[in-house]
């Protein structure tokens, strides 16, 4: 072969090499598909809260926890699609005008600007970053709750400060079409623990003397019970992963197939957990305690701890994007200089950790006081008011389904999110949650240096 043929054989080998690295890259980093989503919303959807599940059941009951899981999830499945219709009508206006969105992630408080105007836009923005805020401090409490039952020889507190610099890692994923991989491992990360809960629970069998009393206090019932509203609310991200999509308007039953999944994994891991140690629960919020040592139990810790990881990126990487919004940097395509300018959001979330390590008991109250409005309430009231004209609804880019009645049963079940979720979790949930919330407080102080570790611990 001449030298030339050489020199050509050689370049081609390198391209190839290169378009093969490439596919690989995109087929890792960069997801936008119907199956991204449903990875992403199912994922996301359930993490550390998995584990206080069996807590909630010991606080109201096998029989309510069952019932409001499957109440929630499907309420929760309804204003997800809410957020995806609005989110829909907004881009098809804004399309209309030719408004383009290069380099540019719509947001939800954007949605309600748009579509309601700038009182709604701040509503919208002060409850979902102060949500997504709350649900990152949760992630960082849970990781240093966890890790402790793998090795205790460090204080919980210590753990959430090196929980705190690992978490801060996230502020190189660009967005959520890179969080395809992370979105596939984080669903058979906890789909092994759900199992594991399970399992080990129905192999460990009840323990002695076992009693099962809830509901016995109606403080108890309804923090229970808000927790669960938690757990089906962590669609504040929905706009986001819509806006990664390469066809958002396919998502609008996605969030309904991850939660039929989710309930594969929430209901058998609570019954079996509740039903083996039952009121022992109500003193420890984390499975995990009760279980006893063994390599599965440490294969689940690690697979949660790395979990936690990408549901933290999953609830700050919308906060990273109003920070850089709010500074000008939203379109710089720099991903290091984009790096840098996030790392003042981290702050606020490892302090607040720090001050409140209080593991389940932060659930219900970030519930009552906040996913009640971010997820529930406002996207219900916001559906009504956009298509409240005639003409407007005449125009709609996806009119409700006709399943649950077209426009007027659309509009009755969206009244009754508003009231029940208003009168149920925001009012009943929130004293109640806050009761409890005080009360730890009050029994381990803020700053708690390992909140519920045992007495015999010098470092309690």
């Amino acid at each position: 072969m001449s030298i030339k043929g050489t020199e050509e054989g050689v370049m081609e080998d390198e391209i190839g090499e290169r378009g093969e690295d490439m596919c690989m890259k995109s087929f890792l980093w960069h997801g936008g598909s119907v199956y991204d989503a449903w990875f992403s919303c199912a994922s996301n959807q359930v993490a550390q809260v998995l584990l206080t599940l069996p807590y909630s059941f010991s606080q109201m009951g096998m029989a309510s926890g069952v019932i409001l899981q499957i109440f929630y999830g499907f309420m929760g499945s309804w204003t997800a699609y809410l957020i995806s219709v609005l989110y829909v009508e907004y881009r098809s206006r804004k399309e209309k005008q030719n408004v383009t969105f290069n380099n540019h992630v719509i947001q939800w408080f954007e949605v309600l600007d748009g579509l309601l105007g700038p009182y709604w836009k701040a509503i919208g923005l002060t409850f979902n970053c102060t949500f997504l805020l709350f649900g990152s401090v949760i992630q960082l409490i849970a990781c240093a709750s966890n890790i402790y039952y793998i090795n205790d020889k460090l204080d919980k507190r210590t753990w959430t400060y090196i929980f705190g610099a690992c978490c801060a890692t996230t502020v190189f994923i660009p967005s959520f079409h890179n969080y395809r991989i992370w979105a596939f491992l984080g669903l058979v990360m906890t789909t092994y623990t759900a199992w594991y809960l399970t399992i080990a629970a129905l192999v460990h069998g009840q323990v002695e003397g076992v009693t099962h009393s809830g509901p016995t206090k109606l403080v108890l019932y309804f923090t229970g019970a808000t927790n669960i509203l938690y757990t089906f609310g962590g669609h504040a991200v929905t706009v986001e992963i819509m806006h990664a999509m390469w066809r958002p308007r396919k998502f609008k039953y996605i969030y309904l197939l991850a939660t039929l999944y989710v309930f594969t994994l929430t209901i058998p891991s609570a019954i079996s957990v509740y039903w083996a140690f039952g009121d022992q629960l109500l003193t420890h919020a984390n499975a995990f305690a009760l279980l006893p040592n063994s390599p599965w139990r440490d294969a689940a810790v690690i697979l949660m701890l790395i979990h936690q990881f990408i549901t933290f990126g999953y609830a700050c990487t919308p906060l990273y994007f109003v920070w850089e919004k709010v500074i000008g940097m939203h379109e710089t395509n720099s991903i290091l200089l984009r790096a840098v300018t996030r790392l003042p959001v981290v702050i606020p979330i490892w302090f607040l950790a720090i001050i409140f390590p209080f593991f389940g008991p932060i659930n219900s109250a970030v519930g009552a006081l906040l996913v009640t409005f971010t997820v529930y309430i406002i996207p219900s009231l916001a559906h009504i008011l956009t298509y409240r004209s005639a003409y407007s609804r005449q125009n709609a880019a996806e009119k409700p389904p006709a399943v649950i009645g077209g426009w007027r049963g659309a509009y009755v079940v969206n009244v009754v999110v508003v009231v029940w979720v208003l009168v149920v979790g925001f009012g009943l949930g929130g004293w109640a949650s806050m009761t409890n919330f005080i009360k730890q407080v009050d029994t381990f102080g803020l700053f708690a240096k390992c909140y519920q570790c045992p007495p015999s611990r010098p470092h309690h």
